[in-house]
């Protein structure tokens, strides 16, 4: 991590509470949740920095809030890039509130079926550019003492479906990852929470990569997960829009949720899984602690 311009923050006005608007640094800007969400921020009044690897594609942002609005290069597995962005923020609004990790991306196939530069490659994005960002934007929020990570992660977080196990990797990974963040820093008064969307209208599904070695006789599963999600762009669930306007709720409530699902879809599938899972350690309790040591009177 590069040495930040952090004496140019002054600790009072980063504990004060909504009498300034936050100042946002959004990830992954240039289209889906991420753009609604810098939009909707920029419409409310909040300073926003919002980064994209493309922020050409930012332009009429940065024309109709010129004051408002930090349009920046960044690409979440350069940590130089995030440095600098960082940097730039903190010379500009001298602050940082709200840290949204949105950026990554889908990739389909059956565990065999992807190379391993496509594997690494969604872990570099979906993972260590969240570790990347996090990293870089804390000895801001502790100096400030105040700060909210928002980490956008999946239903998927919470379950996986066959030929989309990578993905759902990343996010149990950012799932983990966010668990325990926020208990390292809510004693410096940094706020941490997990988004969870499910099925959102944006182009995602348009950016899912397909593996390089398809197996269809082997793994049917992946070419059908395919043609299900091309089928459904139309029919999502959730409104990219509301789902930006409630992640500002969020940010300004006083004690926002570690976990927050984000469409029906996503709570009832977390609903189920997390009922699945209990009932199935219920069935094997005795086995599970049969483990232990046997005492001397047993």
């Amino acid at each position: 991590m590069q040495k930040h311009l952090v004496g140019q923050i002054n600790n009072e006005e980063g504990k004060k509470k909504m009498s300034v608007k936050k100042v946002w640094f959004i990830t992954g800007t240039s289209a889906g949740i991420g753009r609604e969400l810098a939009e909707a921020a920029l419409e409310k009044g909040y300073k926003v920095a919002a980064t994209a690897r493309k922020p050409e594609v930012l332009q009429d942002l940065a024309e109709k809030y010129p004051e408002a609005v930090l349009t920046l290069k960044m690409d979440v597995t350069n940590k130089k890039d995030i440095a600098e962005a960082i940097n730039k923020t903190i010379e500009r609004f001298g602050r940082i509130d709200v840290v949204v990790n949105n950026a990554g991306y889908g990739l389909l196939g059956a565990v065999e079926e992807p190379s391993d530069e496509q594997i690494r490659g969604q872990f570099e994005t979906n993972v260590f550019g969240v570790i990347n960002v996090v990293r870089e934007a804390l000895p801001i929020l502790r100096r400030q003492k105040s700060g909210h990570i928002i980490n956008v992660s999946s239903g998927l977080g919470f379950f996986a479906f066959p030929s989309y196990g990578y993905y759902s990797a990343t996010k149990f990974a950012v799932q983990g990852l966010s668990e325990a963040l926020a208990q390292e820093v809510a004693p410096l008064g940094i706020k941490v929470t997990i988004a969870e969307p499910g099925a959102t209208k944006t182009d995602f599904i348009k950016g899912v990569v397909m593996p390089e070695n398809v197996l269809p006789e082997d793994y049917p599963s992946t070419t059908n997960l395919f043609e299900l999600f091309n089928s459904n762009q139309e029919r999502q669930l959730s409104d990219p829009r509301r789902v930006a306007e409630l992640l500002i709720e969020i940010a300004e409530n006083e004690n926002p949720p570690l976990h927050l699902p984000l469409g029906e879809d996503s709570y009832n599938a977390i609903q189920k899984q997390l009922d699945k899972i209990s009932k199935e350690i219920s069935e094997w309790r005795e086995t599970s602690l049969a483990t232990g040591y046997q005492t001397a009177a047993a």
